[in-house]
């Protein structure tokens, strides 16, 4: 998959960006230089990085996370933003109201007595409007000190950290990224925020000369997209759009929600049409059932067009990550449906980064040699009855 190639892929990385300005909105997003960007593609792993980085933090830790479990995992990640408060540090904590429905509200009182200061994303109510009703932030973010910060697929649960049992693990995606960009995640918390409080964010004061979180060998550039239903075009699809328009080898997609409407599914086509090697790698056992049956109902079209289907069948699949010949990874919190694209708040980055895009070729390599390969016979076997659900909920798909 790799080329090695510096100026093509110089020379790729700036196509990209020229693609990218063509839909651009109101928030152009920028490329920051100078970033280390890690991998972590185990839950223990991740949460042991994690937690080190919080005992570390010594000024504020910022976190916003779709979905937090009172279990074990959830436990330790309250306990170690409790005892961060306790050293003094400032602590901020945003959990989406209906993402974590399942948990007790007793748990984030408990945060909030602690000293942490906790606020629900969109609490269902009709003052916004019905537009407003089911917007959710989809964002999984852990900034330390506003020089490095954890993002990916990963929430705040057992199944994410590699303690649940058997069926019910989840293979994931998680990154740490260190240098310039933080300072951006940090402006994209201070806003959502403020869209729920109303009310600035009482940040201390960052150093700007103390050391950003990044080596000086550090090379990584990184280009943030933050999209969200306030957005006229989406920024986390236009990403994508372009991404796949910028490829001339190979794109491998790893995604465990895949409802790409009539637009994403034209450009995977278009680009295996044009020579470009696609590869899906989808769920054989999903936690959403009525999503990947709605999902499977595109693979006919995606397959008569020479696009690989493949289905994980080890544990359930919650990466999402997406990696352009090679050499440039788009990766974070935004699955290809259209709720990502145009009801969820997301955050994704575009890494341009030989040494991340390797250890995510790594990943994705055994991945999908542990996988299914879906043929066209596989898929036109399937039942009248399957055929006749995936029909009737069709018309809803906008909403899964």
């Amino acid at each position: 998959m790799s080329d090695t190639n510096p100026i093509r892929k110089r020379d790729r990385f700036l196509r990209m960006i020229r693609l990218l300005r063509r839909f651009r909105t109101a928030d152009l997003p920028l490329t920051y230089r100078r970033n280390r960007v890690e991998l972590f593609a185990d839950g223990a792993e991740m949460f042991s990085a994690l937690y080190a980085e919080l005992r570390a933090a010594r000024r504020f830790i910022l976190a916003e996370y779709y979905m937090i479990h009172d279990d074990r995992t959830g436990a330790a990640f309250s306990g170690e933003l409790v005892a961060a408060v306790r050293r003094g540090v400032r602590v901020f904590l945003i959990y989406d109201y209906v993402g974590s429905i399942d948990t007790p509200a007793s748990f984030f009182d408990r945060l909030a007595r602690q000293g942490i200061e906790v606020t629900p994303f969109n609490v269902p109510s009709f003052q916004r409007g019905l537009h407003w009703f089911d917007r959710r932030s989809h964002r999984k973010m852990t900034i330390i000190d506003g020089t490095r910060a954890f993002l990916g697929g990963f929430n705040i649960g057992d199944e994410y950290a590699g303690l649940a049992e058997g069926a019910r693990r989840f293979h994931d995606l998680g990154f740490r990224i260190a240098g310039s960009a933080v300072g951006e995640l940090v402006r994209i918390f201070t806003k959502a925020w403020l869209i729920e409080r109303g009310e600035t964010l009482p940040l201390p004061p960052v150093d700007s000369t103390a050391d950003r979180g990044a080596p000086a060998e550090a090379r990584g550039n990184v280009t943030i997209i933050s999209g969200g239903p306030h957005q006229l075009r989406s920024a986390i699809g236009g990403a994508f759009f372009v991404s796949i328009a910028s490829a001339s080898e190979e794109i491998a997609v790893a995604t465990p929600y895949f409802i790409p409407g009539p637009r994403l599914l034209r450009s995977l086509m278009r680009a295996s049409r044009r020579g470009v090697r696609v590869r899906l790698l989808l769920p054989a056992e999903s936690d959403v059932p009525l999503v990947q049956l709605l999902g499977r109902s595109y693979y006919g079209p995606l397959l008569k067009n020479g696009v690989e289907v493949h289905e994980l069948e080890r544990e359930i699949l919650h990466a999402k990550v997406m990696l352009i010949d090679g050499g440039r990874t788009v990766v974070g919190s935004a699955n290809l449906d259209q709720r990502s694209f145009h009801r969820n708040f997301e955050i994704n980055l575009i890494v341009d980064d030989p040494a991340f895009s390797g250890q995510v070729e790594a990943v994705l390599r055994n991945d999908f040699t542990d996988s299914r390969r879906i043929t066209l016979d596989d898929h036109e076997r399937r039942g009248l009855l399957v055929r006749l659900l995936e029909r009737l909920i069709e018309p809803f798909g906008w909403f899964l």
